[in-house]
């Protein structure tokens, strides 16, 4: 064989070897950008959890004028109920003081529910009251706003009526809430998004 011949298939051999290295950075490149996402397409902060696992309602003037309350509800169903940070509890001097589940003819905090099928759980209208909350200067009644078998209250609202203050988005939510896969649809109809809350509320 030739030199020159010798020479054109170094150079091929060579040229091959390239190509399969250009081909295995640019496999690393893709799978990195998808590995690793782009820092300027991140948010300022990370999405909580309720972002995460929930979709957000409210139901705007509940009732009443300004009785604003969210609606979280998970994937399995359940729904957070809560005060919108438009109620007009908040826009009392000091907000909220104290936390009553002693309501109707039965105190909310004494319920015990057990067991997968939730033994004992209350079914509630969507008008039924949850809990009085108190203020400096008022009192007001929050209701269940979702027809459902009433899981959980939040207890820890008695001693520390504050966390209403400070988080009624998470450590200050007021109750749980099972509704029916039927009910619910009904209920939905009459929340409006986070989106459509913002705008009509006016808050960022």
């Amino acid at each position: 064989m030739s030199t020159i011949n010798k020479d054109v298939i170094v150079d091929e051999s060579n040229c091959s070897e390239a190509k399969v290295v250009e081909a295995k950075e640019e496999e690393e490149e893709e799978l990195q950008k998808l590995l690793v996402p782009d820092m300027q397409s991140l948010p300022l902060t990370p999405p909580s959890a309720v972002e995460t696992n929930f979709e957000t309602y409210f139901a705007l003037d509940f009732m009443k004028p300004a009785h604003d309350q969210y609606v979280y509800r998970h994937a399995n169903g359940l729904c957070v109920i809560g005060l919108a940070p438009s109620h007009i509890a908040f826009k009392d001097e000091d907000g909220v003081t104290a936390v009553d589940f002693n309501v109707g003819k039965s105190d909310r905090s004494g319920m015990k529910v057990t067991g997968k099928r939730k033994k004992n759980a209350q079914h509630f209208e969507s008008n039924t009251s949850l809990c009085k909350i108190s203020t400096k200067n008022d009192t007001y009644i929050v209701r269940c706003c979702v027809k459902g078998s009433l899981l959980e209250v939040n207890q820890q609202l008695i001693k520390q009526p504050e966390l209403l203050n400070v988080s009624s988005h998470r450590e200050g939510y007021i109750a749980i809430i099972m509704p029916k896969p039927a009910d619910w649809l009904k209920i939905k109809a009459s929340l409006v998004s986070l989106q459509e809350y913002k705008k009509l509320r006016e808050v960022s």
